[in-house]
């Protein structure tokens, strides 16, 4: 005998099913009892089962799980960089930090505090700047744009070998050992005759900020090991306050052009990534600069993301915009699924008050996470934290 409608057992239903769709009977909407029999859900023949997760969020503010910390911190203010005087005692930096420990150690640190000034620093220089706006380009710059320009070139010279997986082509390790290899002649070229001693401490920088050729991924710790990179030439007085403005808008600009490249060509993954509730999977500085260019802006809000046509016109002058129309190209789908932090942050009312939060984001996201600081070096240029000059600074 046929068995009825009614008398389906429920493993035959789980395995049709899935568990993101209500149970027979309930309300497709609410969940709730229903009086009639629901209709029958059509076959999916070859193809994937519906997913488990939402696609569509909550209305809600997407910050970070540590909002409140974010909140709650101070907005972060410019510093003088200190200039380095001889006799110099430059040494091959370190890790230092392995914990939380670390990193609270590292944040009670006058070298913590003058590194993310320096990140200020930069960021008020670009304000209310285009990118093709004249800046003053000193010989430093103009050297650090031609090395940039020569690690782009390598990419062409490299080509990636034809790969099956979706992420790390191989060929970028060779690129990676070019750059082990050149890379200190790279340096000496443009390092003035005193601080040519200077590689074995400040090459290592470099060296991890363009991903690691290992894992083949790059984030924001290799992003932030560039800054600490030019943070130690301003520590040396080779990159000085004028150059801060040509440090952003053309060194910044042709890193990140750099970056992009390698990114899609060699398909590096993403590391660390927070998947949709970061800003970009690769990046962070660019839209702390990039917003900072548009402070004041009579005509472009931080809700103009939105409208195609600015991000087509003027990607090229704003880093931010740049931002988000890269990720509209690499990422498919509603904006406001793949991207819903940044989609929230298009809700602030003017610019100002988003590179102030994107300012403590980078302090509290990057700075104090110990996944991502716990690679990052200490020498004499970048001091690890000393907590005899701590308690003295108290007094």
């Amino acid at each position: 005998m046929e068995p009825s409608k009614e008398q389906h057992t429920p493993e035959k239903s789980s395995s049709t099913v899935s568990s993101a769709y209500p149970p027979s009977g309930c309300c497709t909407n609410c969940g709730g009892p229903t009086i009639s029999e629901p209709p029958p859900l059509a076959s999916l023949p070859e193809m994937s089962p519906p997913p488990n997760y939402r696609p569509i969020r909550a209305p809600a503010i997407n910050l970070p799980h540590n909002s409140q910390a974010i909140i709650l911190s101070p907005v972060p203010h410019a510093e003088q960089v200190p200039v380095v005087s001889p006799p110099y005692h430059f040494q091959r930096p370190v890790k230092r930090i392995h914990s939380p420990d670390d990193i609270r150690r590292f944040q009670e640190s006058a070298s913590f505090n003058n590194f993310l000034g320096f990140v200020v620093s930069l960021s008020e220089s670009i304000r209310g700047h285009k990118v093709s706006d004249p800046c003053h380009v000193s010989p430093t710059v103009a050297a650090i744009v031609s090395i940039l320009e020569t690690l782009l070139q390598w990419i062409d010279e490299i080509p990636p070998v034809q790969m099956s997986s979706r992420y790390g082509n191989i060929s970028f390790r060779s690129w990676h050992e070019h750059l082990a290899e050149k890379g200190e002649s790279l340096l000496l070229g443009f390092l003035p005759d005193e601080f040519k001693g200077s590689t074995v401490e400040i090459l290592p920088y470099l060296f991890d900020s363009f991903g690691n050729g290992s894992r083949i991924d790059f984030g924001t710790g290799h992003e932030t090991n560039f800054a600490a990179w030019l943070y130690c030439l301003a520590r040396m007085g080779i990159i000085k306050e004028e150059d801060y403005h040509g440090v952003v808008a053309r060194v910044f600009v042709k890193y990140l052009e750099l970056m992009r490249k390698l990114q899609m060509v060699y398909c590096l993954e993403p590391a660390g990534s927070h998947g949709v509730w970061g800003l970009d999977d690769y990046h962070f500085l660019p839209f702390i600069f990039g917003s900072s260019q548009l402070i004041d802006h009579k005509y472009m809000k931080p809700k103009s993301i939105h409208n195609d046509d600015i991000l087509e016109n003027f990607s090229t002058e704003y880093m931010y915009l740049s931002c988000i129309a890269f990720v509209k190209k690499v990422k498919k789908g509603l904006f406001a699924e793949h991207s819903p932090l940044l989609d929230d942050i298009s809700g602030v009312p003017n610019w100002k008050k988003v590179n102030s939060g994107l300012l403590k984001m980078y302090k509290v996201e990057v700075l104090e996470k110990v996944p991502i600081m716990q690679h990052f070096l200490f020498g004499s240029l970048i001091k690890w934290y000393d907590s005899s000059s701590f308690l003295l600074s108290k007094f």
